[in-house]
């Protein structure tokens, strides 16, 4: 998802076959995916889903990623067990959808999964990284949780709030240079106007060619030619996890 107001150009893409390394946990009202490093850590990152929920194996594949490099990753299941879009249902009703899953109204579930993993796996550092409908839940937990050491957020962008440039927290923005709801000229709005009143580290990365949910929609096997963008993109992703985390 874009932004708040228009609609996802998602499709299921390619729905990868993975079952998953993690394992399912109730924390108070909500429901999470986590997965643990092999070994003991501090660090913690929240992965926040696209329209298609926690459950979707091409997030779960980026939450074990980003286990295996050390983190604990968890997934919340930020709809709060309200059924995630399905890609028969009909577009018009999207924004109908919509209306009680506003990305940038989760602060209840945020504070839950924050306390979750300071309390229970005894975590000091925190980073978030969502993608659609989570990058945009990503930019709005930046703009509101200090506390966040870093944030991710993958081809989503909040335009309608004129406090959205007010990062407390390291940020890296990835988006495709064809995503059909992101026009470009959003993206240089958000960059120019990070450059002039942002006064934590960002950085907006655009990559050639590629179309919504790329980083973790496209399985490298099935679309060859864009396994380089793929494949740079999720390497930008733990590099700015591991200079900040």
């Amino acid at each position: 998802m874009a932004n708040e107001a228009a609609p996802c150009p998602c499709d299921i893409g390619d729905k990868m076959d993975y079952g998953g390394r993690g394992k399912e946990v109730q924390i108070e009202h909500i429901n999470a995916y986590l997965t643990k490093p092999s070994v003991k850590t501090e660090k913690a990152v929240i992965v926040i889903q696209d329209i298609f929920g926690w459950r979707l194996p091409n997030t779960r594949y980026m939450t074990d990623m980003l286990a295996q490099n050390g983190y604990m990753a968890i997934c919340p299941d930020f709809f709060v067990g309200k059924d995630p879009w399905n890609p028969t249902n009909d577009w018009s009703t999207f924004q109908e959808w919509l209306k009680d899953k506003q990305p940038t109204k989760i602060n209840k579930e945020a504070d839950v999964v924050l306390k979750y993993l300071k309390e229970q796996c005894n975590v000091t550092k925190i980073a978030v990284i969502g993608f659609c409908w989570g990058g945009v839940a990503t930019h709005h937990l930046i703009l509101h949780y200090p506390e966040l050491k870093a944030g991710v957020s993958v081809y989503g962008i909040i335009r309608d709030s004129e406090h959205r440039y007010n990062l407390h927290s390291p940020t890296l923005f990835i988006f495709g240079e064809n995503d059909s709801v992101i026009p470009l000229d959003q993206v240089t709005t958000l960059q120019k106007k990070l450059q002039e009143s942002c006064s934590v580290d960002f950085n907006v990365k655009i990559f050639p060619g590629q179309t919504h949910g790329f980083v973790h929609r496209k399985r490298e096997d099935v679309n060859p030619k864009d396994k380089p963008f793929i494949e740079e993109a999720r390497t930008d992703l733990l590099n700015w996890l591991k200079k900040y985390v």
